[in-house]
């Protein structure tokens, strides 16, 4: 390699070195709720399974894996995931001193070769840099790490509300060629919430790689603010088990944003049995049931939360039939309205010059 080659290659890495930085994520929510929910983007460097993911990340249960990315529940633990594949990752998010990472999780132990700029762009994709690996673990020296050693990566997150609302933050990689209106346009919010929310004066700045906090809209639920997992917050497209996993919920925009739960069929971690889940006063409804009071009601038992003792549970009414205040209610939509009017008055205009 010529001396011009070398030194081009030279500065491309001191380049990508450069812009690699640290995704820091405000947090400023109340010590009582600081504690949340929130995902991640982990793209594979090499291709791996399910289970190896799950075990990187101290994910407890494969099932919240498959959750959080709206995969089948008969994946295999050892299911191939391909090199360069992006899964959303879910954890526990602690906020303090005006950030958050992840709740002390996930940790590795390091490995023989390791050092901690490998371990944080290579292992983790760059979701961390070595120097938060080394201040979050009181490490003075980068390069002085032993094998065995078990470290702390604080995964980027946050807890706060956006915009009045609660919101599920996700850690979202930007990939090649995007741009901050497109994100916005994909994930429900503005170009405008996402500059705020991540201090970019220029959009334009926008980098491939980079951990983009994206505020996801989370179902509306019937959830107490009394049940031990209030607030339970599930974005579009994922699922998750709750009630000591006697409860599947999940979120769908095909459902109006309105959380859908059910029973999991899942042995309790709380109880030898999951208590009963029957709505009172309903005539034998069950969380997840419908039924039919008129013709255009209907009322559902619904997941209201869960206690030490008990599973939670509220009859919820809900209207199916749409009132036709204008044109669009009325069997055609406002455009198709538009179209046929102005085809009727081309028709007159024609019969009228054809006289």
């Amino acid at each position: 390699m010529g001396f011009s080659k070398l030194t081009l290659v030279l500065l491309t890495l001191c380049l990508i070195s450069t812009l690699t930085a640290a995704a820091t994520f405000n947090c400023s929510a109340p010590t009582t709720s600081s504690n949340c929910r929130a995902l991640v983007d982990y793209v594979t460097p090499n291709a791996t399974t399910y289970n190896s993911v799950k075990t990187l990340f101290n994910i407890t249960h494969l099932r919240d894996l498959l959750g959080a990315n709206n995969l089948n529940l008969s994946t295999r633990f050892d299911s191939p995931v391909p090199a360069l594949q992006t899964l959303r990752i879910p954890f526990k998010c602690l906020c303090a001193n005006g950030t958050g990472v992840s709740n002390r999780r996930p940790q590795y132990i390091v490995k023989p070769g390791d050092g901690l700029d490998h371990i944080a762009t290579e292992v983790f994709s760059r979701l961390v840099t070595y120097q938060e690996i080394a201040r979050v673990n009181g490490i003075p020296d980068p390069n002085n790490i032993l094998v065995g050693q078990v470290l702390w990566i604080p995964l980027p997150c946050s807890c706060d509300d956006v915009d009045g609302e609660k919101v599920v933050h996700y850690g979202h990689v930007v990939a090649a060629g995007s741009s901050v209106q497109a994100i916005a346009d994909e994930y429900g919010t503005t170009q405008e919430t996402l500059l705020r929310i991540n201090g970019i004066a220029d959009p334009k700045k926008l980098q491939a790689g980079q951990v983009l906090d994206v505020p996801l809209k989370a179902c509306t639920s019937s959830v107490s603010n009394e049940s031990l997992d209030y607030p339970l917050l599930v974005p579009n497209n994922t699922f998750v088990f709750t009630a000591s996993n006697c409860v599947k919920c999940q979120c769908s925009s095909a459902n109006n944003f309105t959380l859908q739960c059910e029973p999991s069929n899942l042995n309790s971690t709380m109880w030898s049995t999951c208590p009963s889940m029957q709505c009172q006063d309903s005539n034998q409804l069950y969380i997840g049931n419908t039924t039919s009071s008129s013709i255009c009601n209907q009322t559902t038992c619904a997941y209201s939360g869960y206690t030490n003792q008990t599973i939670l549970t509220k009859l919820v009414a809900q209207s199916t039939c749409s009132t036709p205040t204008n044109a669009s209610n009325m069997g055609l939509p406002g455009s198709s309205w538009n179209l046929l009017f102005v085809s009727i008055h081309l028709a007159l205009l024609c019969l009228y010059f054809l006289r």
